[in-house]
């Protein structure tokens, strides 16, 4: 405690306190806040590639020669694909589709994808990457945008292509079809939620 002299001579203690903290400014609820969805992106050529195969990201950001990160606004869909390759050939191929999270969401953290995203399908290989690459295009080529198909359709075909695989004793893969009517379905079912 700080003691002064009076001008009788008594000494009084100080009535001067240090100044008070000022307060912080509120600060928003998660809740609150928009959670966007860093998704980093590259190409090395014939060395690496890691793009997008589908989806309408908010903003793009390009880092340097090689490197840009897509920014997606919470809930958007979208697909990522990553290829390797070495001298010998392709070693890597993998393809992702995944949904952005909202604030509430439980998500799961994926290398280059910040904060995380919802896991809708996951296919690694050439041949389940290129069965899940023509389902893709058959979508499309019906004029329907790969964004808005349903979560549940993507779920099912990744449960197909886990159960497959490859071999001579094995049937050919039989990848279920995403038809106008079923889009239509999923379209009258999330706006009734």
């Amino acid at each position: 405690m700080n003691m002064h002299t009076t001008p009788d001579g008594t000494v009084a203690p100080s009535t001067a306190h240090p100044p008070l903290p000022r307060p912080l400014a509120l600060q928003h609820s998660p809740a609150e806040t928009p959670l966007q969805t860093r998704v980093s992106l590259a190409y090395v050529h014939q060395q690496f590639n890691l793009y997008l195969r589908f989806g309408q990201p908010e903003r793009s950001l390009q880092l340097d020669h090689w490197r840009r990160c897509a920014i997606f606004k919470p809930s958007a869909v979208f697909c990522r694909v990553r290829w390797q390759a070495n001298d010998h050939g392709t070693t890597l191929w993998q393809l992702m589709v995944l949904q952005a999270g909202t604030p509430l969401d439980t998500l799961q953290r994926l290398p280059g994808v910040r904060p995380g995203a919802r896991l809708l399908l996951n296919a690694e290989g050439e041949l389940k990457v290129r069965a899940v690459l023509q389902q893709i295009d058959a979508i499309e080529a019906q004029g329907i945008d790969a964004c808005t198909v349903a979560a549940a359709y993507w779920g099912t075909l990744g449960n197909r292509l886990a159960a497959w695989t490859a071999g001579p004793s094995v049937a050919p893969l039989q990848l279920p079809a995403y038809s106008a009517d079923s889009h239509a379905a999923a379209l009258a079912t999330r706006d009734l939620s």
